[in-house]
């Protein structure tokens, strides 16, 4: 049957059409109005939508209502922490672990921990220090005697070891042989970086004020290898990992 028809008539001519039994209008008009793709509603229904929903709402959560005072994040943009930290890795800062700093004020509060040896944290440059955030790892607290001889770190007199996540380039041209020794002020911190040779920290440009401290770095979250081929551009072994 064609679709559509033509019957003369001897006054006028009249143009027919009959739907397809397919497209009856008892089944095209008599549509429930929440009918939908079976599709749709299986995945809304699936337990990827939620892991989607929940992945989402932490997203809105840490770079929207709770950066200011709990979480922000922070892209790496040099290998001053190397291999700790790696250029392209994106990492997770709690703001709250030393304490919440009222904005436009110098003051903290909930300060219920102070900074330990061997914390990675972000801060903001001290004088001296360029104009962007910096990472670096805590060396010394105040008090500390802070002196490196031969290359070698030493901390109130006594050699520091068990330092496995440094990195060393022994014969650098960049390498600092030696520095101090140093006193740590109070309310302050010497902090230097995993890339211990190729690092410019507070050997350079002196110690970081307590009131400079954004907060602890705690996770990377992502990292991208922008100088990998297509295959290894992101570096999935590293997503997730604490920072220890």
């Amino acid at each position: 049957m064609s679709e559509f028809s033509s019957t003369p008539s001897p006054t006028h001519s009249s143009l027919t059409f009959s739907l397809p039994h397919s497209l009856h209008y008892k089944g095209l008009f008599n549509m429930k109005k929440d009918d939908k793709p079976r599709g749709w509603q299986s995945f809304r229904d699936s337990v990827w939508w939620e892991y989607i929903k929940t992945i989402a709402i932490a997203f809105a959560l840490v770079f929207g209502f709770m950066r200011p005072f709990v979480v922000e994040a922070f892209k790496i943009p040099s290998g001053s922490m190397e291999d700790t930290l790696l250029i392209g890795d994106r990492i997770l800062v709690a703001k709250f672990a030393y304490g919440i700093r009222v904005p436009f004020a110098e003051l903290r509060i909930l300060d219920f921990h102070e900074p330990e040896i061997g914390d990675v944290f972000v801060f903001e440059p001290p004088p001296g220090a360029g104009d962007h955030n910096l990472v670096k790892r805590v060396i010394g607290l105040p008090g500390d005697i802070i002196e490196v001889n031969d290359g070698e770190l030493y901390r109130n007199g006594v050699a520091v070891e068990g330092e496995d996540y440094i990195k060393r380039f022994r014969f650098s041209s960049l390498r600092q042989q030696n520095f101090g020794p140093v006193t740590v002020p109070p309310e302050h911190i010497f902090a230097m970086g995993d890339n211990r040779d190729l690092s410019r920290d507070s050997r350079a440009w002196g110690f970081v004020p307590f009131g400079n401290i954004k907060g602890k770095v705690f996770l990377k979250y992502w990292s991208w290898n922008k100088e990998g081929n297509w295959l290894h551009k992101i570096r999935f072994s590293r997503i997730g990992r604490v920072i220890e």
